[in-house]
């Protein structure tokens, strides 16, 4: 893994800016982009010693290239991580950490409330290799502990969950794990490492979706798995030889990305925390859901894991699922897709997009109603966006 020169600690807004790889010989202030598949050697000794892992250096963009390592020291210095794996979208960080650390036989325990690819990894892939799972309130810590077998190897969740919000206590599950010996995995996407850092409270891997906040402009896909060395170890090798790496471009445009992350994520949580409380007070809206807002069953734990309450707000309009598409159907310049964290605000229908595979039992069990409406409040000006939202509330009366 590539430091600065300097190998220090900054700030994190500093790290973001300044970590860099090594400069070329032509000495350019930004990094450059390294569109290369392979990588020549000096010597045949030098490319035995490269495959032998005597000695750091690339050898082929698939096992690592100079932007693909940038973007990695940057997050794991972010996140107090030892060592990352950069991957080319976030299912595939999601599905290459179960992959590279389970094992015909295992056992997983998940969050009942996670993203919906990710519920059909853990229901429909992994059983074919047998390896099973089972799903545990967020709410109902005394759940978690009769979920834990004999052959339970990982504990993997989300928080804030996609799409209800809910919180879990990262301090609490994380001592738990260690006392069970299982690896916890966090998906920490909707925080990013400038909210929320799940190492720092027991996780031994943190998990994003680059795709979202990380990029935060709508413009590529990416994943990325950070966490201790030795689990690190193993997924690089796994990730080495089945071939999820993500591509050069992809790293160059997220590593500038990171660049200001710190200012963007204020301003997406500026925002989602002005919004939620308009829509508290609204006659039209039945309820609310974030993070910071002292309604939320967890605020006090929101506040004390996370710097900010993020960019997403959910809430449910009064009248159900039809006043929720017209509503939907009444917005002017909302973006209407199933993505989050662009610099564009986005509206979002869980129940007939995001989590549609669910049963109905299965979305309503996680606070998925009919319904809810998920908004990741972009960068636009906050009067703007509560101006659109009032005239599409009064449309779809």
């Amino acid at each position: 893994m590539p430091t600065d020169s300097s190998n220090q600690k900054h700030h994190f807004e500093t790290d973001a800016v300044r970590t860099q790889t090594e400069r070329t010989q032509h000495r350019e202030h930004s990094t450059p982009l390294f569109m290369t598949s392979s990588f020549v050697f000096e010597s045949a000794e030098q490319a035995r010693a490269l495959f032998a892992d005597e000695v750091p250096g690339n050898i082929y963009t698939r096992f690592s290239n100079p932007n693909n390592n940038e973007f990695v020291e940057k997050v794991c210095r972010m996140e107090g991580a030892d060592d990352g794996v950069a991957t080319a979208s976030g299912m595939s960080a999601i599905f290459t950490s179960f992959m590279a650390l389970l094992k015909q036989g295992d056992h997983i325990i998940a969050s009942r409330s996670v993203f919906g690819s990710t519920h059909q990894i853990l229901t429909q892939i992994l059983p074919r290799y047998g390896i099973s799972f089972d799903y545990a309130d967020i709410a109902n810590p005394s759940e978690w502990e009769s979920k834990f077998k004999a052959n339970t190897k990982m504990v993997f969740i989300e928080t804030p969950s996609n799409p209800a919000l809910d919180i879990i206590d990262l301090e609490w599950l994380g001592g738990l794990c260690k006392k069970k010996n299982v690896i916890f995995n966090v998906d920490n996407c909707f925080c990013t490492p400038y909210l929320q850092t799940p190492i720092q409270y027991g996780a031994d891997i943190s998990i994003h979706s680059a795709t979202k906040f990380m990029d935060g402009q709508g413009r590529t896909i990416g994943g990325i798995i950070v966490g201790k060395e030795d689990l690190i170890k193993e997924i690089r090798f796994y990730a080495r030889h089945s071939g999820p790496s993500m591509s050069p471009f992809n790293s160059w445009v997220l590593s500038k990305s990171l660049e200001t992350l710190a200012v963007r994520m204020e301003r997406h949580c500026q925002s989602a925390l002005a919004l939620a409380e308009f829509l508290e007070s609204h006659p039209e809206v039945e309820l609310v859901k974030y993070p910071f807002l002292p309604s939320h069953p967890q605020h006090d734990l929101a506040k004390k894991q996370m710097r900010l309450g993020g960019g997403v707000v959910t809430f449910e309009v009064k009248g159900g699922i039809e006043r929720g598409r017209k509503f939907l159907d009444s917005l002017e310049w909302f973006s209407h897709s199933a993505n989050l964290g662009d610099s564009r605000t986005i509206a979002t229908h869980p129940a007939s997009t995001t989590h549609s595979k669910l049963k109905e039992e299965e979305r309503l069990a996680v606070g998925i109603t009919p319904g809810l409406i998920r908004i990741s409040v972009g960068l636009e000006h906050i009067e703007d966006i509560k101006t659109e939202i009032t005239r599409a509330l009064e449309k779809s009366r």
